[in-house]
């Protein structure tokens, strides 16, 4: 019977049937970073436990580190007692930590794929939602709890009810100025922020074997806003070239046993999913969200939904709470909306081609006198590569801040934030009220969109520039 790429990754990493669609899964890799890293290896060291397979599970910190450049681990002091914390675990536990300033070191989604710490077929957790992202790579990568995440310490053991499956195809050619986040978002804007809630997320289509192995990271990455959880695309030999010759990727005779496993893992001709759905790109432009989820998205050219429009009630209170928030009026145009701070980074859009995509639009140019921008590279390897390319001079000579690898604006864990009322165009993955510091106003877009803006000094379609 035709299986699905989903199908049979779950069924070689079951452990147990815990019964009632439950099973008890093997986890091939934990990663751990400084929000909560420390603290559930701590809990367990407290309750006479330990990390049962220390060399499966990889550190570090990222969401409560400053970016500020010749940063330390002071620079932030309430982050530094939780780097303090994960680096002393890592060592009491034997944890592999790519620790501050260090290479390897950088956001968490970031850094997996990078290294090939995360492959194909392989099972992962980590207490972070976008942990989906490292579906990219064709693994089954699972965002949890903090109580889940000591279990899966103790244990390298997950219990999962087995999800039903969503795959969106993308199919044609990707239209001018459209990039593998305009995808997604518009993905979500036509089904949903609740229309993958407990499902398995397969992404395919020839635009999706189109991508860059950076892009299909991407496209994973957003998956949780639509509920699901994991988002997977199969591995092909986009994957195999980029993951060749990575630290953590098997070597030689390692190696060719891998590629055949990795091509017997896509989804079967006639594999049926629960749902299944085409999306034709030429029906996708570059998407700007209006509102405080990411389904509140439109085309850059669009205007925000009049009341009237929407669907139900509820979606109206929505609607309503969200454009009295983000300070829009029913019916008014995107572009041309006055802008003040620009960010581009987050495990969604920090890697080399994101950087290259933006830096693109500034060359030669310089952002408007009221914007402030950041750029913030998402591991210590995109910085360096970054830098080689001298991609660095043009975002300072365009205006652009130059800061350190980590989270940052994305979620404003570390104390750096968008001030209260200002409006933001991030290249991150979340527009939620308060996401980027208290009444930060954020439009999600994807890092070429993002530097348009800020060199225009309001929401713009960059396929003007």
């Amino acid at each position: 019977m035709p299986s699905t790429m989903f199908d049979k990754i779950w069924d070689r990493h079951v452990i147990a049937d815990l019964g009632e669609g439950w099973s008890l899964l093997y986890l091939d890799r934990i990663l751990v970073h400084d929000l909560s890293g420390g603290r559930a290896m701590a809990e367990l060291a407290e309750a006479g436990r330990h990390v049962a397979e220390p060399r499966k599970v990889f550190a570090t910190p990222d969401h409560a580190v400053s970016t500020l450049p010749g940063r330390t681990a002071a620079t932030y002091p309430k982050g530094e007692r939780l780097l303090k914390s994960l680096r002393e675990r890592c060592a009491a536990e034997g944890v592999r930590m790519f620790d501050l300033n260090q290479p390897g070191n950088g956001i968490v989604h970031v850094i997996a794929p990078e290294l090939a710490i995360v492959l194909p077929g392989l099972t992962l957790a980590c207490g972070d939602s976008h942990t989906c992202t490292n579906g990219g790579v064709g693994a089954m990568a699972f965002g949890i709890g903090a109580s889940e995440l000591g279990h899966a310490l103790a244990t390298q053991t997950l219990p999962q009810r087995r999800p039903g499956t969503f795959r969106i195809r993308f199919e044609g050619t990707r239209p001018l100025g459209v990039t593998a986040k305009d995808m997604i978002l518009a993905a979500i804007g036509r089904f949903g922020a609740a229309a993958g809630t407990g499902m398995a997320m397969e992404y395919a289509g020839s635009a999706v074997q189109a991508l860059s192995m950076e892009e299909r990271l991407t496209l994973c990455n957003l998956s949780i806003e639509m509920g699901a959880k994991v988002g997977m695309v199969a591995p092909d030999e986009t994957t195999f070239a980029y993951l060749a010759g990575r630290e953590f990727a098997p070597k030689g005779a390692a190696w060719d046993a891998a590629l055949r496993d990795w091509r017997a893992l896509p989804s079967d001709p006639g594999a049926r999913f629960t749902r299944d759905e085409v999306i034709a790109m030429e029906d996708i432009a570059p998407q700007i969200t209006w509102g405080t989820s990411p389904e509140q998205v439109a085309a850059v050219t669009g205007h925000v939904p009049n009341l009237s429009e929407a669907p139900n009630e509820g979606k109206r209170a929505a609607w309503e709470a969200a454009l009295d928030y983000m300070g829009l009026q029913p019916g008014q145009k995107l572009e041309g909306t006055r802008v003040d701070w620009v960010f581009i980074g987050s495990c969604t859009n920090s890697r080399l081609s994101d950087l290259r995509a933006a830096a693109d639009v500034l060359k030669g140019r310089h952002k408007a006198d009221h914007v402030t921008a950041w750029v913030v590279p998402g591991s210590e390897t995109v910085k360096a590569e970054a830098e080689a390319e001298g991609l660095h001079l043009r975002f300072q000579e365009a205006g652009f801040e130059w800061r350190e690898p980590g989270c940052a604006l994305c979620v404003a864990a570390n104390g750096e934030a968008v001030p209260d009322g200002a409006r933001c165009v991030s290249t991150s993955n979340r527009n939620f009220v308060g996401r980027q510091g208290t009444g930060a106003r954020t439009h999600l877009a994807s890092p070429a969109m993002a530097a348009a803006a800020a060199l225009a000094g309001a929401i713009v379609d960059v396929r003007s520039f």
